[in-house]
């Protein structure tokens, strides 16, 4: 079976990245891996500039890359692959019955899982891997479950199983503490399928799964919950009314669903004074005096007295930071917001001066595993911060896709 990818929600191109093992040499690519990229989409809703594609374009080149929303592609048109990725948002899910047909379903418009759906449904490809923010397996609040159930079930319609891993980066010796989920599906057409099924749930878990092989656990789990998506009638009736909890390690089996809360079974620890630059950086990353001040205060302990709309009073608290933000751990999760005067920025002492500093762009890009400079390409300091605060963690892509090359060799 060959290695060719479909990339959806492209963002910079971290899924490629990780699984290409992507180098920038003199400004030049260097892709390392086995994999064929056949197509890609990246688009950005509600605003004309489109920094990441023209990113992910200076990159890989044009070709094959779509810079229009997902939902006016014909997903016939997409080249059949061999996997499937794509980072999509965490949104609501609900659906409901069309009014002009009742055997069709209608999602919340512009939900971009929907479009994913649609891809599964037409192009039916092997192997799948996705990766979405940690609270997608509670949300919404007043039906815990049901978004990431929506989802099992569309697997579940279109012929697949799947297993699925909360990971934080940090536990795993990379640079930061980054928690996202991380879904694998495969196809009941494959032979990873049909050897998956042969196996229990618990040992997909633990011992035999994708993501076992490459990020251990521990033996043994805290809490466990089983259901079974396939009891539903449909879509409509798994968003009226299926609820359940989740927890960070699961696999789903002809519908059947095993998730347990599991921790990580590794020992390395990637400090954050490893990706700081040790020449001379530039004088506007550092802080002047009244910017520390105001950091202090926004990373220091709270107890602050407000008042609800009814006029009841209450207590706002929040617990104190690191400040400056700790060398010898992991980074903590970066956010779109990353550089501004706020409690999430990192502030950390520089290299050379010891004086306090924001992180650099380039720092950030460390942070999240690509390249130096790979943002580089003509976009503002603020753009190339907001990146990476949407990026994942390129090293977590590069263990899963050493399994998933694994996986396709023993395939016929």
């Amino acid at each position: 079976m060959e290695k060719t990818l479909v990339e959806l929600f492209a963002g910079v191109g971290g899924f490629r990245c990780g699984l290409n093992h992507v180098e920038l040499k003199n400004d030049k690519v260097v892709e390392k891996g086995n994999w064929k990229c056949l197509w890609a989409n990246q688009w950005e809703p509600a605003t004309k500039s489109q920094e990441a594609y023209e990113c992910y374009v200076k990159r890989f080149g044009s070709d094959n890359v779509s810079n229009v929303d997902i939902f006016e592609v014909d997903k016939h048109e997409i080249p059949d692959h061999t996997l499937l990725v794509g980072g999509f948002p965490c949104q609501d899910y609900s659906v409901a019955q069309t009014l002009s047909n009742s055997k069709g379903i209608e999602g919340k418009k512009g939900v971009l899982w929907w479009a994913i759906e649609q891809t599964l449904a037409i192009k039916q490809p092997p192997f799948v891997l996705l990766e979405n923010v940690d609270r997608l397996l509670l949300s919404p609040a007043k039906q815990r479950g049901r978004d990431f159930g929506m989802i099992l079930r569309s697997f579940y319609e279109n012929g697949y199983d799947v297993q699925w891993r909360v990971i934080n980066a940090g536990e795993y010796g990379l640079p930061q503490k980054r928690r996202r989920t991380y879904i694998f599906a495969y196809h009941k057409s494959t032979n990873y399928y049909k050897e998956m099924q042969k196996i229990s749930e618990k040992d997909i878990c633990f011992e035999k799964g994708i993501f076992a092989k490459q990020l251990p656990i521990k033996d043994g789990y805290e809490k466990i919950v089983k259901n079974d998506i396939s009891e539903y009638k449909d879509l409509v009736e798994v968003s009226d009314k299926f609820k359940s909890e989740f927890y960070n390690t699961g696999v789903m089996v002809n519908g059947g669903i095993y998730s347990v809360k599991t921790k990580a079974d590794y020992n390395l620890v990637y400090p954050l004074r490893n990706i700081r630059e040790e020449e001379q950086v530039d004088d506007k990353y550092f802080l002047s005096e009244p910017q520390i001040e105001k950091f202090a205060y926004l990373k220091g302990g709270k107890r602050i007295p407000r008042v609800k709309p009814n006029g009841e009073p209450y207590t706002y608290s929040e617990g104190a930071m690191p400040f400056p933000d700790n060398l010898d751990a992991p980074a903590r999760t970066m956010l779109t917001s990353e550089s501004g005067v706020s409690r999430t920025t990192h502030v950390i002492e520089d290299f050379k001066t010891k004086n306090l500093r924001l992180l650099t762009p380039k720092e950030c890009e460390r942070i999240n595993g690509f390249p130096d400079d790979w943002t580089n390409t003509g976009m503002s300091d603020k753009k190339r911060y907001f990146m990476m605060g949407n990026a994942l963690v390129v090293g977590v892509i590069e263990r899963i896709g050493k399994e998933i090359e694994n996986i396709i060799d023993e395939e016929k």
